[in-house]
């Protein structure tokens, strides 16, 4: 059964591999957009804004349909999804009148792929009947960081061979993948964490305080983790004066590769591991890399900052996941879908919160950054207090 069951992860692998193409590919064509089409800077920053609101509500939704819809047409749904917004890219922005509304489809599309991927790939890996499932968790989550690292190393070697002109070629491609997952999904064996009709439901589930705390670690996992991302480069070039180039593969793809390397020793080594210590841990690194990097004055101490910060978030979204799933194991497709919800939610209000600091502070990103101690903090107060819990039943 086990090995059966290994067809199922591969799919679920390349299921988060989609999912990075989907978050990373676009935000490597904003300039392209802009000088192409002569979309202005500020709707094409609406892009990742509606990407992420997107993946919001299709958490939302869900958690009220994907069990009565089932998880295998819901998760072959995911793949078509991200394969038809792929090639709309390349196609949509020159049909339509507006390129814009091309651009805005497209995401959309692809936005509803990576959402159900983000919400049911979870519940089916935590079903298959594999020992450790937290280390099989915080493996299956590294390919996200490698599927984020291959997809800028990837395309920027093929604008390098072929030309930034050539893009909706590459669009192209990358939409093989999810095109072949869609087999691997309509022939692999999928089961349900809970029986059918046993899962809580959503009200259940909010008079739960531990879900409550849950929710707060998605939270500030998503914020510890997408604020460094999502700022990582303009930090890196702004706040500690490197040139563009040396900034994108210093600042987001490192930080990927350093969340990657975490997430996959700890998929191997887990079974060693206490989570609950080595999150507490991760949390306190955060902390202290966020705090480097906003008041070092010396660019290469700052810089290192962010490249261990990602090794340090890697196992927060991961981990918050399987302590979560492990204390409520009747949560069922709810629970996962109201989880992912709460990661967006950080996600989507880390960097803003961090942008907007940036902007008060006269365009001073250090401080900006400086601001985002909050969430490691807060992350590393709730895991001491379920810590604490935990003993106590123990």
């Amino acid at each position: 059964m086990a090995v059966n069951y290994r067809k199922t992860l591969i799919s679920c692998y390349l299921g988060f591999i989609t999912q990075a193409i989907a978050a990373n590919f676009a935000p490597l064509l904003f300039l392209t957009f802009h000088n192409g089409y002569g979309i202005p800077f500020g709707k094409i920053a609406l892009i990742s804004s509606v990407f992420f609101v997107t993946q919001l509500i299709i958490d939302v939704l869900c958690a009220r349909f994907a069990d009565k819809i089932g998880y295998r047409k819901c998760v072959i749904g995911s793949q078509v999804f991200s394969a038809l917004g792929l090639i709309g890219l390349a196609f949509l922005p020159e049909l339509l009148p507006d390129p814009f509304s091309g651009i805005i489809i497209s995401t959309v599309i692809y936005a509803m792929g990576s959402g159900l991927t983000e919400v049911l790939v979870s519940p089916i890996v935590e079903a298959c009947p594999f020992e450790h499932k937290e280390a099989a968790m915080s493996l299956l989550h590294s390919f996200y960081c490698w599927g984020s690292v291959g997809v800028i190393l990837i395309s920027t070697l093929f604008f390098t061979v072929f030309g930034i002109e050539n893009w909706k070629w590459l669009s192209c491609i990358w939409a093989i993948i999810p095109l072949v997952n869609v087999y691997n999904f309509s022939v692999c064996p999928i089961a349900h964490p809970v029986e059918d009709g046993e899962g809580m439901r959503i009200r259940d589930l909010l008079r739960v305080p531990l879900f409550w705390l849950a929710i707060l670690l998605m939270v500030c996992a998503g914020a510890s983790e997408l604020s460094m991302a999502q700022w990582a480069s303009a930090f890196a070039e702004s706040a500690l004066g490197l040139t563009k180039s040396v900034g994108d593969i210093a600042g987001p793809c490192m930080f990927a590769v350093t969340m990657g390397i975490s997430r996959t020793l700890y998929g191997k080594y887990g079974e060693k591991i206490d989570l609950m210590k080595f999150m507490i841990g991760s949390a306190l690194l955060c902390l202290i890399c966020y705090i480097t990097a906003s008041l070092s004055g010396i660019p290469v101490i700052g810089l290192l900052g962010c490249i261990v910060c990602g090794f340090s978030v890697g196992i927060m979204w991961p981990g918050s996941i399987s302590i979560c799933s492990g204390k409520i194991p009747t949560g069922g497709t709810a629970m996962f879908a109201l989880l992912a919800m709460a990661g967006d939610l950080g996600g989507a209000l880390g960097p803003a919160i961090v942008g907007n600091i940036t902007q008060s502070a006269g365009d001073d990103m250090q401080k900006g950054m400086l601001a985002g101690c909050a969430f490691p903090l807060i992350l590393m107060i709730s895991l001491l207090l379920l810590n604490r819990v935990r003993r106590r039943n123990n």
